[in-house]
């Protein structure tokens, strides 16, 4: 609910090809890009993925990582460990069943998205991140049992404020449920510490004072930005390149490309260089992307 309307026909068209993405994979390594992820829309819904996370390990890439739904996870969490993957976030907004499915609009998804987790651990794709979009009215009241589940499964529990990427009209400030009042919630029943910020880091750590397994993370875009540490670009799935989520201006990398890998390679500097200094969610002025997510993928 809070990404796409549920009527089946949102996706990428044209999506870049398999052949176009390892030559501007390869234009990324030769650029210093180290870290990779896989997102989407939902990345195993396409054929080829496991030989493209090889591909990318075979470059040379640091750090590959995939960010799902969980729901085709398990039986191929091992193969794509095999063939280069280090570590997936899985998308997990609640542990009640009735309430899964009125988020996520999928029925009985509950158990494979714990299946998935269960597996990607089994394959060593750890630590396991998992994010929780927080929607007051819909998960909030379980930032407590979430938080629970983190320290029994040893987890990166990661609660992230509601964010207006969604493709209707769903985001209102009322929604959104701010990062200290998930703290403080935590913190009455389990303490917590602070983490030292990593750099280039987008979510605040903290770790469980009783020394407990598990981790919790704060995304929190909205009451507070972290604009500044953020180093992130997205190809989407057709070929563009946002530099950050709210960019209201897409470069056609795809484009440059065609024309030669040079012109592909000046236009992602001059993209990098020209990055916008910050969003505007929550102000008068915020002007909403002209696509949303689940039209862009990537």
């Amino acid at each position: 609910v809070y990404c796409r309307f549920g009527t089946g026909e949102e996706h990428a068209e044209h999506p870049l090809s398999w052949p176009e993405l390892e030559r501007l994979a390869a234009i990324f390594h030769r650029l210093g890009i180290a870290k990779y992820r896989l997102t989407g829309g939902e990345p195993l819904l396409r054929s080829g993925i496991t030989e493209y996370v090889r591909f990318l390990s075979e470059l040379g890439a640091q750090d590959i990582a995939l960010t799902t739904n969980g729901h085709l996870l398990a039986p191929r969490a091992a193969e794509l460990a095999r063939a280069g993957l280090r570590r997936v976030t899985i998308s997990l907004d609640s542990l009640d069943t009735q309430k899964f499915a009125r988020i996520t609009r999928v029925a009985n998804g509950l158990e494979h998205v714990l299946a998935a987790i269960t597996a990607a651990q089994a394959a060593g794709l750890t630590p396991i991140k998992v994010n929780v979009v927080l929607l007051r009215g819909y998960n909030d009241d379980e930032i407590e049992s979430l938080a629970a589940f983190a320290r029994e499964r040893d987890l990166v529990l990661r609660f992230i404020e509601f964010m207006p990427l969604e493709t209707g009209s769903l985001w209102k400030p009322e929604l959104v449920v701010p990062m200290e009042e998930v703290l403080e919630r935590i913190g009455k029943v389990y303490p917590l510490e602070p983490l030292p910020l990593r750099v280039a880091e987008t979510a605040r750590r903290f770790r469980f004072r009783d020394g407990a397994p598990g981790q919790i993370g704060i995304v929190a875009p909205v009451t507070s930005p972290f604009c500044n540490q953020c180093s992130r670009i997205r190809l989407t799935a057709d070929g563009k390149l946002r530099t950050c989520l709210f960019s209201l201006r897409e470069w056609d990398l795809r484009a440059a490309l065609a024309e030669s890998e040079a012109a592909a390679e000046q236009l992602l500097c001059r993209a990098v260089y020209l990055k916008d200094e910050r969003h505007h969610i929550g102000e008068q002025s915020f002007t909403k992307p002209a696509r949303g997510m689940v039209q862009i993928g990537g």
